[in-house]
């Protein structure tokens, strides 16, 4: 199967190419915008099946060295340097990801970049459903992007490790932010060697941000910020999102920049980690 090669000469814009979160036709078009790189985070096999025209696949696993118990943790500057050079990352480059299964994978990515400081980012709107879903276009043919040598840096305004929480438990400016299900956050459904959750968490299931009847888009941000207020998350506090492996929460993480809330991190740990530890203190 022949393999098409971009080569682009980047500009440098004041203005972001694309909303963070953005409608089909919004990317439909820009689509053959030089510094667009669309990136799909399907298993391969799906993506052969069909993708966003111009898309490059990059395989989920390579956003994650886990370090048991814990399953979801960020790998090191090196690795990640070598797998955002593969695609063709530079910082002239506008990335807009998605999935086909409610934008958990296409969001962990975007956050992924965040803790790299690389600021031109999007998330289409319901993924791959919305796209496909109202007809929009598809090929078949593999793409790939001129290879760069982006250098990754770990930065800590967008990640937040055990320690980290373990210091700011029972601070009154710092909500945990729990976005797995609720039998999960009461310990019903048990999937660490300990169930329950962080003392003081906050539950907020990651699909209540989610419009099944609209293409899995995101619900509207009225509808959203009515649902955090009530449960006490507000703009003004640090944010800490977490699940079992930061795939569920770096949606809520994305949804909550979308909202406009500026101190926010994902701990990449997640309960994968510290429900395995008992070294650290839950409740149920």
């Amino acid at each position: 199967m022949a393999v098409k090669i971009f080569t682009r000469k980047i500009k440098r814009m004041e203005k972001p190419l694309l909303p963070l979160i953005v409608e089909p036709k919004e990317l439909e078009d820009k689509i053959s915008t030089k510094e667009l790189l669309i990136v799909d985070l399907n298993e391969p096999s799906v993506y052969a099946r069909g993708h966003i025209p111009r898309a490059i696949n990059l395989p989920f696993t390579s956003l994650i060295a886990p370090r048991p118990p814990a399953m979801g943790t960020i790998p090191n500057a090196e690795s990640l340097s070598s797998t955002l050079s593969s695609i063709g990352l530079d910082m002239g480059r506008h990335v807009v990801a998605y999935d086909s299964e409610g934008t958990g994978k296409a969001s962990r990515f975007l956050w992924t970049l965040d803790v790299v400081g690389h600021p031109k980012i999007s998330l289409l709107n319901g993924g791959f459903h919305s796209w496909a879903g109202e007809g929009y276009p598809l090929e078949i043919e593999v793409n790939a992007s001129k290879p760069s040598e982006f250098r990754a840096k770990i930065g800590n305004t967008a990640l937040a490790g055990k320690d980290y929480i373990l210091d700011h438990l029972g601070d009154d400016e710092v909500v945990i932010l729990d976005c797995r299900s609720p039998a999960e956050y009461k310990g019903e459904d048990l999937r660490a060697s300990r169930g329950g959750h962080i003392p003081g968490a906050i539950n907020f299931d990651w699909m209540l941000a989610v419009d099944r009847d609209r293409n899995f888009r995101l619900k509207e941000a009225e509808e959203i910020n009515k649902l955090l207020i009530q449960l006490g998350v507000t703009p003004d506090k640090e944010v800490i999102m977490h699940c079992q492996t930061h795939h569920r929460s770096s949606h809520t993480y994305l949804v909550l920049k979308s909202l406009g809330y500026k101190k926010i991190k994902g701990y990449d740990g997640s309960w994968s980690e510290w429900g395995n530890d008992p070294g650290v203190p839950i409740e149920r």
